[in-house]
Order: structure tokens, then sequence, then C-alpha cells
């Protein structure tokens, strides 16, 4: 009966360990794979918000006046004062106050054309 108790036991414990084990391996496992994924989503958003980017030099009104703290005067007065060398020109030309710029700075870029 002793020996028929600690089989039993040494064979619960060997059950044990490979269990944890295996949950251990299937985790890191897991968290590899997460961290791939969320890799390959950083660099996605990173190109999506490039392309997302307001051309302040080719912008329709409409994409000019979506920007938060246009509205029609400033998208007006933006269109108006193209073409610009860079999108500080916004401010440095008194076309919009610095505090509506630094709302949309991180949205908009101003491309220069090919032939400049």
């Amino acid at each position: 009966m002793k020996t028929l108790r600690t089989v039993l036991l040494a064979g619960f414990a060997l059950i044990l360990v490979a269990t944890v084990s295996s949950a251990n391996r299937l985790e890191r496992g897991f968290a590899a794979a997460q961290s791939t994924t969320a890799k390959k989503s950083s660099a996605k958003s990173a190109t999506a918000s490039s392309a997302d980017l307001v051309d302040l030099n080719s912008a329709t009104k409409e994409q000019v006046d979506a920007l938060p703290g246009i509205g029609a005067a400033y998208s007006q007065k933006i269109i108006a004062g193209r073409p610009y060398k860079a999108k500080t020109d916004l401010v440095r030309r008194h076309i919009i106050p610095q505090a509506t710029y630094n709302k949309i700075s991180g949205m908009v870029i101003a491309k220069q054309s090919a032939g400049k």
C-alpha cells in the first residue's frame, strides 16, 4: 500500500511538473507572438499616419476645414497663402495663431512640388 501511494504521488508530481512546463512554454510562445503582432501594428500605424497628413500646399478646402481649430476663415487664409516652404510658415506669416498651430502641427505637412 505504501509503495502504491509513493508511485501515485510520483506520477502526480511528474504530471504536475509537465503541465507547468508546458504552460510556461505556451505562455512564452504567446508573448512572442503578441510582440511580433504589436511591432507589425506599430509599423502599419506609423505608415498610415504619414499618409494621413494634410498637405498645406494641395489640400482641398474641406480637408483643411476638418483640422481642429480651423474653420472657414482660417482655411481660406491657408489656401490663399500658398505655397508654403514649411508648415511653420503658417505662424511665421501670421496665417494662424500659435495656439491653433499647436493643435494641427502633427497633422499637416508642406510638401514641395517637384518643379522647385
